[in-house]
C-alpha cells in the first residue's frame, strides 16, 4: 500500500492516531498535541547509533540501528496496534521525516493500514505552527476579560465555556496563573515550544464567526512568552471590565493560594523575589504574617501594595478605554455568581 505524505495542519484531525517515533526526550520537549510516543529508538539507543555513525562508520551505525528499530517496531505492533481495524489511519512522523518515520510507516503500510507520513517531520510541523500563530490571532474577535487581581477572571472564563462561549484559557495552557505566586502545585510549566503547539491547537478549533473570550495577560506567563501576534490582537480588542469588592477578592485569592498556606517555606521564597520592588522592610512584614499564619492579612496586603498598583499601570497602558467601560460586578466567590455573570455577558452584553 502506498504511503501518503504532506498533510497540512488542518488535516491532522483526519487521522485516527498521530504517532511520534522520536525518542522520549524529543517528545517531551514538544510534539503534535494528541500524538502518542512510540519511539523506534529510545534516548540511549539513539545516542549509541549516533556514536557509531560519527566514531566508526555510517554503515555499521545503519546495521545496528536497523536491528534495534525493527525490534522496537515489533514490540509496538504487538503491544499497541494489534487491535486496530483495517480502516485505521495513522500519521507517522520523526524529526525530519527520515528513516525513523519511514521505517514505521513502511511496516504499518505493508500490514495494510492507510498510513500517512508527515513530510519534513517535526521540523516541518514546527515551522507550520509558527507560521499559523502569526496568522490565526488576526482571524478572531477577542473579548478580553479585564479586572484587578482576585476578581475571578479565570473563574469567569470557565463559566463562559460552560454556557457555550468560545474561551481561550492561556493560564491553563501555560500551567501558571501569571503572577509571582502563580505556580500550579505539582504541575511544571510546559516547554515554550509545547506551549505554542497547544496554543495553536486551541486557536485552530475556534469558529472565526464567533467571539473568543480570553483573560488579559502580560507578555509572559511564568517563564513562557505569549506570541506577540496574539498579544497585539488582544490589545486591539474590546475589553470586558469586571470588578469585585475587596473582601470578595481577598476570599478568591485566598482560595487560589491555599496550596501555599500548607507550604509556607515555598511562599516565603516567592515573596523574597519581590524585594527589589518593595524593599526588605515590606518583605519582612509579609514573611512575619506567613510565620503567624495570618493569611487574610497577608492576601489583603499583597492586593493593596503589590497587585493593584501593578495591574492599574498595566491595564491603562494596554487598554486605554478600560476606565470608560461599563462594569460587571462579581457578587461573591461562589460558582453560581460566576455562572450568572457569564450568562449575562454571553446573552445580554452591555453596549
Amino acid at each position: 500500500m502506498k504511503i501518503q505524505s504532506s498533510p497540512t495542519l488542518a488535516q491532522l484531525s483526519e487521522f485516527d492516531e498521530i504517532i511520534d517515533v522520536r525518542s522520549p526526550s524529543e517528545f517531551a520537549i514538544d510534539h503534535v498535541p494528541g500524538a502518542r510516543n512510540y519511539p523506534v529508538l529510545d534516548d540511549e539507543e539513539r545516542a549509541k547509533v549516533g556514536t557509531l555513525y560519527t566514531q566508526h562508520s555510517p554503515f555499521l551505525a545503519k546495521k545496528v540501528g536497523a536491528a534495534i528499530v525493527a525490534r522496537n517496531i515489533a514490540v509496538h505492533i504487538e503491544a499497541s496496534f494489534m487491535d486496530k481495524p483495517k480502516s485505521w489511519k495513522p500519521l507517522v512522523y520523526c524529526w525530519r521525516g527520515g528513516k525513523r518515520s519511514g521505517s514505521m510507516a513502511h511496516i504499518l503500510s505493508e500490514i495494510g493500514w492507510q498510513t500517512a507520513r508527515l513530510e519534513g517531520g517535526y521540523k516541518a510541523y514546527r515551522t507550520m505552527v509558527l507560521e499559523a500563530l502569526e496568522i490565526l490571532p488576526k482571524q478572531f474577535e477577542f473579548k478580553v476579560i479585564c479586572g484587578p487581581t482576585g476578581c475571578g477572571k479565570s473563574r469567569l472564563l470557565e463559566a463562559l465555556a460552560k454556557v457555550g462561549a468560545q474561551m481561550l484559557d492561556l493560564e491553563a495552557i501555560a500551567h501558571h496563573k501569571g503572577s509571582v505566586l502563580g505556580n500550579m502545585p505539582g504541575i511544571p510549566q510546559p516547554s515554550q515550544k509545547y506551549f505554542e503547539s497547544c496554543l495553536w491547537s486551541a486557536l485552530s478549533k475556534f469558529d472565526p464567526t464567533l467571539p473568543v473570550y480570553v483573560e488579559s495577560e502580560s507578555k509572559k506567563i511564568g517563564e513562557l512568552r505569549v506570541p506577540q501576534s496574539l498579544i497585539d490582537a488582544m490589545w486591539e480588542s474590546e475589553c470586558i471590565r469586571i470588578e469585585a469588592d475587596f473582601e470578595t477578592r481577598s476570599s478568591i485569592l485566598s482560595e487560589d493560594y491555599a496550596h501555599f498556606f500548607s507550604q509556607p517555606e515555598i511562599l516565603v521564597e516567592k515573596l523574597e523575589c519581590l524585594a527589589p520592588l518593595h524593599g526588605n522592610e515590606t518583605i519582612a512584614a509579609w514573611i512575619g504574617l506567613v510565620e503567624k499564619c495570618e493569611w487574610h492579612a497577608l492576601v489583603s496586603s499583597l492586593l493593596a501594595q503589590h497587585y493593584d498598583p501593578a495591574y492599574k499601570k498595566s491595564i491603562e497602558k494596554h487598554y486605554p478605554g478600560y476606565g470608560e467601560m461599563p462594569v460587571y460586578r462579581v457578587s461573591s466567590p461562589a460558582e453560581s455568581s460566576f455562572m450568572d455573570l457569564a450568562n449575562r455577558i454571553w446573552t445580554h452584553p452591555m453596549v
